[in-house]
C-alpha cells in the first residue's frame, strides 16, 4: 500500500491503487452487518451491501440523519461525527434509529475514513449491527433486579440508589436518594435518607458529589473509594457503578465497613517499620514488591473465577427458578399440559449447573475420582470413532499409540472426557479442516527436564493431542488454563475446558503442557504418573438389569443432614420397593448399625455431623457387620473417603448432584452383589 509521509490517524485507512475489487464483493456480501459508505461531512449516505433485513436504512441518501435518527439523539450522533471528522478517526457508538416500519430499533455504528493524499477525508466506509435483541435483554434484566431488594436488607453493608435531575444549577446538578436499605444508617449514621436531595443534606459538598457521580452516571465506569464517617468512627469504602432501568439516570453505591482492615493495613505498617529496622533498605523494597505482585495476581484469578462462577449460576438459576414459579403458576391454574416443558427447562438447568461445578472441582482438584490402572493405548483406540464424529468429516484423525506402553492410574471416564475436550478445541482452531493426531508415549523426566516442565522428576505417559490450526501467541498459552479466560466469542465456550484438564491432570499426580506457534498448530500433552502394577481389565459379570425389581426384604439406611435429600431418596427407596431407614448424622445412623435391625446396604453422605464423617460411620460399623455394603454420595472430594487411591470391596461412590435413575440403578447393582 502507497504510503505518505503523514502518519494517518488511528483508526484511519488510505486509499490503493490496483484494488482487487472481486475480492472484497465478496468479503463484502458474506457478512451480516449493514455496510455504507458516507460522504466526508457524513450528510450523504449510501449503501453498500449487507443487512438489509435490518431495514435500519431503507432510503439512503441526503439527510439520512433527520430521517432516521431519533430527535432526542441527533445532537449526539451529529456531537460524534464532528468529533471523528476532527480527529481523522473511527467513528463508533450505539445509537437508536429508525426503522422502516416506523418502529425504533438499536444498532452498533462503526466508521473508518479514507484519507487522500494530501491526508484530508475523503469518504468514510462503515457498518451498522443492530444489535435491539441485546439491548432488550440488557434493560430486561435490569428491571428484574427489583426481585433481589430483600437481599439488600439483609445484608450488613449499606445500600442506596441515588437518580440525578435538573435542577436550578443545570442539567443534572442535583440528585435524590430514591432507595437505601437499613445497612445504609448503620453505616454512615445518617437516618431517613430515602427522599433527600445531595443539595439539601450537604450543601457545602453538593458540587463535589455531583461531579463524582456524575461522572459514573455519563461514562458508565464504576468507582471505588474510602472515606472516613466521623458519626459512627468508621473507615467505608464507597463503591459506585451505574444503573440502566428504562428511562431513569441512577447510580447505584454500596458502603461497606472497613475499619478493621485499615487497623490491619496499620498493624502491617507498623511490623514493617521494625522489620525495615533489621533489615537492609533494598531487600525490604524486593520483599514488599513481590508480596505486591503476588497479592495482585491472587486478587486477579480470584475477581475471574468469582465473576465467572456469579456470571453462568445467574443464569442457571434464572432458568431453575423461572421454571418452577411458572410451573407452580400453571398447577395453580389448573394448566397441566404446559407443565412439562417447564419442568425440563428446570432439569436442563440444573444438569448444566452441574456440569459446571464439576469442572470447577476438577480444577481445583477436588473432585471425586475412582482411578483404576489402564492402557492409555486401549482407551484412546475406544474412543477414536467417537472423536472422528464429533469433528467432522473436514478433520483427519490419527493415532500414534507408543509401543509396550506403561500402565497408569487414572479416571478412565475423565481422561476420555479430557481427550475429547482437546480434539474439540482442536476442531475449533481448524475452521477450514486440518488434521489431529493423538499420540501416546512412555516418558522418562530426568531432573533437568522435570525444571523445565515444572513438574516432578520421575516416569510418565504421555497423551498429546496436536492440530494444524492456528495457533495461540505466548501471552494466550500463559493464560489457557485460568478459568473462564477462553478466546471463543461469547456464548461459543465457558474457559473452563483447560482448567478443567489442568486440575485433573494435576490430582491425579501429572501435569499438562502447552506448546504452540501462531500459524503452524499448537500441541497439548498431559503427563500421567507410571503405575507399577498391572492393567485392570473390564468386568464382565453381568449387572443387574435397571427393570430388575428390588429384593424382597431388603432393608437400606440413608444418612445424610440434608433434609431435602432424604425426602427425595426416601421417596426412591419406597417406590423400588425397598424397606428404609433415615438419619440425620452419624451418631444417629451409628445407634442404628450397632443395633439388632436388619441392614443389606447403607446410603451415607460422607460430611456428616456427628462427630464423624461417612466413612468413619462405615469403618465403626464394620466392625461389627463385617461386610457391610456402602454407597457414598458426595458432592465433594473428602480425603477420608479414599484409602491409598481405592475403595474397600462392597463400597461404591456417587457424585452430587446425580440422576435418580443413576442412583436407582447404583443400589440395585450394590444388592446384587451378594457373597
Amino acid at each position: 500500500m502507497a504510503q505518505d509521509e503523514e502518519t494517518p490517524a488511528p483508526g484511519a485507512i488510505r486509499g490503493e491503487a490496483g484494488d482487487d475489487v472481486e475480492r472484497y464483493r465478496a468479503l463484502v456480501r458474506s457478512t451480516s452487518d449493514f455496510i455504507y459508505r458516507a460522504s466526508a461531512d457524513w450528510h450523504e449516505l449510501r449503501v453498500i451491501e449487507g443487512g438489509r433485513a435490518m431495514a435500519a436504512l431503507p432510503a439512503p441518501g441526503a439527510g439520512w440523519i433527520e430521517t432516521h435518527i431519533l430527535p432526542e439523539e441527533r445532537a449526539l450522533v451529529q456531537a460524534r461525527i464532528r468529533a471523528a471528522i476532527e480527529a481523522r478517526a473511527a467513528f463508533q457508538m450505539e445509537h437508536r434509529i429508525r426503522r422502516a416500519d416506523g418502529s425504533v430499533g438499536y444498532v452498533f455504528s462503526r466508521a473508518i475514513p479514507l484519507l487522500d493524499e494530501g491526508g484530508g477525508i475523503s469518504e468514510w466506509f462503515g457498518t451498522a449491527n443492530d444489535i435491539t435483541e441485546q439491548v432488550l435483554a440488557r434493560d430486561a434484566l435490569a428491571g428484574s433486579e427489583a426481585r433481589y431488594r430483600a437481599l439488600f436488607e439483609a445484608i450488613d453493608d449499606g445500600f442506596c440508589i441515588i437518580e440525578f435531575f435538573d435542577g436550578p444549577h443545570g442539567p443534572l446538578s442535583d440528585y435524590v436518594h430514591v432507595e437505601a436499605n437499613q445497612g445504609y444508617e448503620r453505616q454512615t449514621g445518617i437516618p431517613d435518607i430515602v427522599g433527600q436531595t445531595v443539595r439539601g443534606l450537604a450543601p457545602a459538598e453538593a458540587d463535589g458529589w455531583v461531579e463524582l457521580y456524575g461522572g459514573v452516571l455519563r461514562t458508565g465506569l464504576a468507582i471505588r473509594f474510602e472515606r472516613y464517617f466521623e458519626k459512627v468512627g468508621r473507615h467505608i469504602e464507597v463503591s459506585a457503578t451505574r444503573v440502566e432501568p428504562p428511562g431513569r439516570r441512577q447510580v447505584a453505591v454500596l458502603f461497606r465497613n472497613i475499619s478493621a482492615r485499615k487497623e490491619a493495613e496499620a498493624a502491617q505498617r507498623a511490623l514493617n517499620e521494625t522489620l525495615e529496622q533489621r533489615v537492609a533498605e533494598r531487600t525490604q523494597e524486593l520483599v514488599k514488591a513481590e508480596a505486591l505482585l503476588r497479592q495482585s495476581q491472587k486478587m486477579e484469578a480470584v475477581g475471574q473465577l468469582t465473576g465467572g462462577i456469579a456470571h453462568d449460576f445467574n443464569n442457571l438459576l434464572s432458568g431453575i427458578s423461572g421454571a418452577l414459579e411458572l410451573t407452580a403458576a400453571r398447577i395453580a391454574q389448573g394448566r397441566f399440559t404446559e407443565v412439562d416443558r417447564y419442568i425440563v427447562a428446570a432439569q436442563g438447568a440444573a444438569k448444566r449447573a452441574a456440569a459446571l461445578t464439576h469442572r470447577l472441582l476438577a480444577f481445583s482438584r477436588q473432585q471425586t475420582l475412582d482411578p483404576r490402572a489402564i492402557n492409555v493405548n486401549k482407551l484412546v483406540a475406544g474412543l477414536l470413532e467417537l472423536v472422528q464424529r464429533t469433528v467432522g468429516p473436514g478433520i483427519r484423525v490419527d493415532m500414534v499409540g507408543g509401543i509396550n506402553l506403561w500402565p497408569t492410574l487414572v479416571d478412565p471416564s475423565q481422561l476420555e472426557s479430557a481427550l475429547l475436550n482437546l480434539c474439540i478445541n482442536a476442531r475449533d482452531a481448524m475452521p477450514e479442516g486440518g488434521r489431529i493426531t493423538i499420540e501416546t508415549n512412555n516418558r522418562w523426566i530426568d531432573r533437568e527436564g522435570a525444571g523445565l516442565l515444572d513438574m516432578q522428576e520421575g516416569q510418565y505417559v504421555s497423551l498429546c493431542v496436536s492440530d494444524t490450526g492456528t495457533g495461540m501467541p505466548p501471552d494466550v498459552v500463559e493464560k489457557a488454563f485460568d478459568p473462564f479466560f477462553t478466546t471463543k466469542p461469547i456464548g461459543q465456550g465457558t474457559g473452563l475446558g483447560l482448567s478443567m484438564i489442568y486440575g485433573f491432570a494435576k490430582q491425579s499426580g501429572g501435569h499438562v503442557r502447552i506448546y504452540s506457534e501462531v500459524g503452524k498448530g499448537t500441541m497439548v500433552c498431559i503427563y500421567l504418573p507410571r503405575h507399577r502394577g498391572e492393567v485392570e481389565e473390564e468386568e464382565t459379570e453381568p449387572r443387574t438389569p435397571a427393570s430388575t425389581p428390588a429384593g424382597q426384604g431388603d432393608v437400606v439406611l440413608l444418612v445424610d443432614d440434608e433434609p431435602s435429600v432424604r425426602l427425595l431418596v426416601m421417596d426412591l427407596l419406597q417406590e423400588l420397593g425397598y424397606a428404609a431407614i433415615e438419619a440425620g448424622d452419624s451418631a444417629e445412623g451409628l445407634r442404628i448399625l450397632r443395633s439388632d435391625a436388619r441392614i443389606d446396604l447403607v446410603v451415607t453422605d460422607v460430611g456428616l455431623p456427628g462427630g464423624m464423617n461417612g466413612r468413619q460411620m462405615i469403618d465403626v460399623a464394620r466392625s461389627v457387620r463385617p461386610g457391610l455394603k456402602a454407597l457414598f454420595i458426595t458432592g465433594f472430594a473428602e480425603n477420608a473417603l479414599l484409602n491409598n487411591g481405592q475403595l474397600e470391596p462392597g463400597m461404591s461412590v456417587l457424585t452430587k448432584p446425580f440422576a435418580m435413575d443413576v442412583l436407582a440403578a447404583r443400589i440395585r447393582d450394590l444388592l446384587a452383589r451378594r457373597p
